[in-house]
């Protein structure tokens, strides 16, 4: 643990889990040696079937368990937020997304210091040392090495492309994000960018830190491709009506593609079908997605990658406030505030290596 810790119980860090695997430990560790000290960290858990949980316990996290049918990228965020009520500063993280840039946090948090009316913030994701080189372009086009302020008037220039987030790693003013209404209480993916457009067109500034990284990538088999990007298409329908006010991805997507074909073709040009099957694959999944209406719904729920959006009925106040109190009673205490105590370590230390044993990466939702 890192000495001369920066405290700020003004902020809340807050990680969505389920089956969580072997950098479950990583993410902890790079958590536990940023320079910057949280007031609070929760766990929000949907009930993991490996150490999950039980990890986070001994590392002094907050750790609530809730039904896996009750997820929703917006629903479940906004339930978090609603749990730190003396946070004014709100940062997501995956479970996948590991800080290994150990001032991470303090330079992305630097951005609401300096000016009130940044409302959002998102760190630059690196690709993992196994990346291929699909997912490096990818990363590297998406996250670029300068840092950008947008406001409202950013999408006449820039389109949809102003309104991109990513809750990989985020940070909300909570007072921005209770201005608009926080997070949607059921929306199937891209939850990040919809807040973003919103708090845009609402007056608010949103930040893309590049000087605060994470690393975070995938490699991503063709039916998963498909199956995200039938999501993207569900959501570009249903929030139809936002997508008309800030402009529609088209010619981003090109310029992406061309992108891609002119990095390829100076590295590796024996990718370059693969990559024209991603992209078709890409294209086929959001167009379906963008007329899901007209599947039936077992169809929509056997494609789509998020299986609780489908199940359930829209979020409300009550209906959540509900599930929580269920759930707190079923788990073993909402755990301590985590501190870099002596005490944690250790019980985290003893239990990381028995508990990984059997521990294998599954596929991540989150």
């Amino acid at each position: 643990m890192l000495k001369n810790k920066i405290n700020r119980t003004d902020v809340a860090v807050i990680v969505l889990t389920l089956n969580a695997g072997k950098l479950w430990v990583e993410w902890i560790q790079a958590i536990q040696q940023q320079t910057v000290l949280a007031g609070r960290y929760l766990v929000i858990d949907s009930t993991s079937e490996d150490h999950t949980a039980e990890l986070a316990s001994a590392a002094g996290l907050d750790v609530l368990r809730i039904n896996p049918t009750e997820f929703n990228h917006g629903g479940t965020r906004q339930l978090a937020a609603e749990l730190c009520p003396d946070a004014d500063l709100l940062v997501y993280l995956t479970q996948d997304a590991i800080l290994k840039q150990t001032d991470s946090l303090e330079r992305i948090l630097r951005w609401f210091d300096a000016d009130p009316q940044v409302g959002l913030a998102y760190g630059r994701h690196l690709p993992r040392a196994e990346a291929d080189l699909l997912e490096c372009h990818a990363r590297s086009f998406t996250y670029p090495a300068e840092s950008s302020i947008r406001d409202r008037h950013s999408f006449r220039q820039m389109g949809y492309r102003a309104a991109f987030s990513s809750d990989v790693y985020a940070v909300y003013r909570a007072r921005a994000l209770r201005s608009i209404g926080g997070f949607p209480h059921n929306i199937i993916v891209s939850e990040d960018s919809y807040v973003a457009a919103r708090l845009l067109l609402a007056g608010w500034k949103t930040v893309y830190a590049a000087d605060s990284t994470v690393e975070h990538s995938h490699h991503y088999s063709l039916r998963q491709i498909f199956r995200r990007y039938f999501d993207v298409g569900v959501f570009h329908t249903t929030e139809q009506a936002l997508m008309q006010t800030v402009g529609a991805p088209d010619q981003e997507a090109g310029t992406y593609v061309r992108s891609l074909i002119a990095y390829l073709g100076a590295r590796r040009k024996r990718l370059l079908p693969l990559a024209a099957l991603q992209t078709f694959i890409k294209l086929i999944g959001f167009r379906l997605g963008r007329h899901y209406q007209r599947l039936p719904h077992g169809a929509c729920r056997l494609i789509s990658v998020q299986k609780s959006y489908w199940q359930q009925p829209m979020f409300t106040p009550s209906s959540r406030w509900r599930s929580f109190s269920s759930v707190s009673l079923a788990v073993a205490g909402i755990l301590p505030v985590f501190s870099p105590s002596a005490e944690v370590g250790t019980d985290f230390d003893n239990l990381k290596e028995n508990l990984l044993q059997d521990v294998d990466s599954k596929e991540l939702e989150y």
